[in-house]
């Protein structure tokens, strides 16, 4: 062997290695030559060893150049920016060992350019059809808007809106002031606040009353609101001191007077009373819970105010839905509560915003905030917030809200309309796929309603060859989205919760036979039901008529 031929092609292999390695030798004073042991190990090493990963990472030029961006809109500036990002966390993965290959390295890269192209091409955001049987599905976006409220939202928002101005004299105005009316009317308040969310509602309201001093919460009402978002980590986002009284099954009034006491004889007189609805969850059997009313005394004695968290925001009896109940705003205003913080896109029906009514004197301290400002709406929550109000203002919540829609449709017709659709879409599939009917329950969810359900029916699918968990991932990856329930070997898809979804994608032409549709004697709208429920026929039957085209995910 030849110090040029091994010096040529290791080089190619390995010229940093190589050269590095090869002065350093020289520099040792070493023999270049057969005779050196230790070289001729390295060097039939060096040619041995396969090519280096980080040689097949393409140029930018060469990863910009590929027929995947053929149709891509984009900037020049924004697909140079994509390309060095690929290529840069593919060289960070072949330093890490991730990627040992050459072909590894192009498959990585293929899937992060496919990833980052879909991005560009369509929507993050898309809409999905809900099957699951859950009608406030928190991953699925919460309650649906009405037709009303996204017209009123495209009307305001695609243009300039009165948002801070007053019409009537040309000056600035509050944005606060738009709803005030409509909030208090219908929950029999002095005055409102409407903010981003439920917890921005408690937050605030502890942020500009209790920030620094005490707030006495029973141990029973120290509950997790969701992602792992727990209202001791909200009282101590705002600021507020947790005084922890009672047990958790059992805390009684006079376990908040002997707490005041001690606070107060310690130098740390409390701030306010905190009652947290347990809306996710219940505690059965040995249990006591004192009453607002008891609260609220014990509070007025004190000249403290009492929160009241009621977290679904229930405008009326439920009762008549064989829904467990709960007490309405306007209960817990008369039983004495100065403030009640609720959800506008829970049990009331529309977008995701937070609502804190009661007592002027109270509000008033929270509207001056700084944290207002910081957890306020904007317009387009603002316009689908007073649709939805207005529908309860009306009497028309169960013909004019699709959640409410859902709640109040009868269990006999859905039962009717399921054998329909079951039909059509036997009609456009194929003899491997099996559309059945199966009886469900459906949940309120959204960390309302715990524990109660409504009567509902569910199509069933199985597809021959293919397991119900593979069937699910077709549904949920297909245009559009179908997210649906594995239960053994088929599918359920609720109709109830299906119905919540579809009435926002009633063509327009069919807005009016929603818009003049009468009540029937269960307050379900018969006309609005089976214009809504066509239409999602149609678009279903689309659906699922390509999921025979879909690629085989095993079982």
């Amino acid at each position: 062997m030849k110090v040029a031929g091994w010096w040529g092609e290791s080089r190619a292999a390995h010229p940093v290695m190589i050269q590095l390695g090869f002065a350093a030798h020289c520099a040792a004073g070493h023999t270049v030559g057969l005779g050196c042991r230790w070289l001729n190990t390295w060097i039939a090493a060096a040619m041995n060893a396969p090519a280096q990963p980080f040689r097949s990472l393409p140029s930018v030029d060469q990863l910009k150049a590929r027929p995947a961006w053929d149709g891509v809109v984009v900037t020049d500036e924004i697909s140079t920016r994509i390309c060095r990002e690929i290529i840069a966390a593919a060289r960070t993965a072949i330093a890490a060992g991730e990627l040992q290959s050459a072909a590894q390295v192009s498959g990585a890269i293929d899937n992060q350019l496919a990833s980052a192209l879909s991005v560009l091409m369509g929507p993050a955001l898309r809409p999905v059809y809900n099957g699951m049987g859950v009608l406030v599905h928190t991953n699925a976006g919460r309650a649906p808007l009405s037709p009303d409220a996204l017209a009123h939202i495209t009307e305001t928002s695609a243009g300039y809106c009165n948002l801070e101005m007053s019409l009537t004299t040309g000056q600035r105005g509050s944005r606060q002031d738009l709803l005030k009316p409509l909030i208090r009317w219908l929950f029999t308040a002095e005055d409102a606040l409407v903010v981003n969310n439920g917890a921005a509602a408690i937050m605030l309201a502890l942020h500009a009353l209790a920030r620094d001093r005490p707030v006495l919460v029973s141990r029973g009402e120290l509950v997790e609101i969701g992602g792992s978002f727990r209202v001791p980590d909200v009282m101590t986002a705002a600021g507020a001191s947790l005084t922890e009284v009672g047990t958790t099954n059992r805390t009684w009034a006079r376990d908040y007077d002997v707490a005041l006491t001690d606070l107060a004889a310690a130098g740390r007189p409390a701030a306010a009373l905190l009652q947290v609805h347990r809306s996710n969850f219940s505690i059965d059997g040995f249990v006591h819970t004192p009453t607002v009313t008891e609260l609220a005394t014990l509070a007025h004695a004190h000249d403290l105010p009492l929160i009241v968290d009621l977290g679904s925001g229930v405008v009326g009896d439920l009762s008549r839905w064989q829904l467990l109940a709960e007490p309405t705003v306007q209960q817990t205003l008369q039983a004495g509560a100065d403030l009640v913080t609720f959800s506008g896109d829970k049990l009331l029906g529309g977008p995701q915003a937070g609502l804190i009514v009661g007592k002027r004197r109270w509000l008033a301290r929270l509207a001056t905030s700084a944290m207002a400002r910081a957890v306020r709406v904007d317009s387009m929550t603002l316009a689908g917030l007073e649709t939805t109000l207005r529908s309860h203002v009306q009497g028309r919540a169960t013909v004019a809200l699709p959640l409410w829609q859902a709640i109040d449709l009868d269990a006999d017709e859905l039962h009717v309309r399921a054998q329909t659709l079951a039909a059509q879409l036997e009609g456009g599939l194929d003899d491997s796929w099996q559309v059945g009917i199966g009886t469900a329950e459906a949940t309120i969810g959204g960390g309302a309603q715990p524990g109660s359900t409504l009567q509902s029916t569910a199509l069933t699918l199985r597809r021959q060859g293919w397991s119900a968990e593979a069937l699910v991932t077709a549904l949920r990856r297909g245009q559009p989205a179908v997210i649906g329930r594995p239960r053994g070997a088929e599918v359920l898809l609720d109709l109830r919760s299906l119905f919540a979804g579809a009435a926002a994608r009633v063509p327009q032409a069919d807005q009016s036979a929603i818009a003049g549709a009468q009540p029937t004697s269960t307050g379900a709208s018969t006309s609005t039901i089976a214009v809504i429920m066509n239409k999602l026929e149609t678009e279903l039957e689309v659906a699922f008529s390509a999921l025979p085209r879909l690629p085989r995910l095993g079982n």
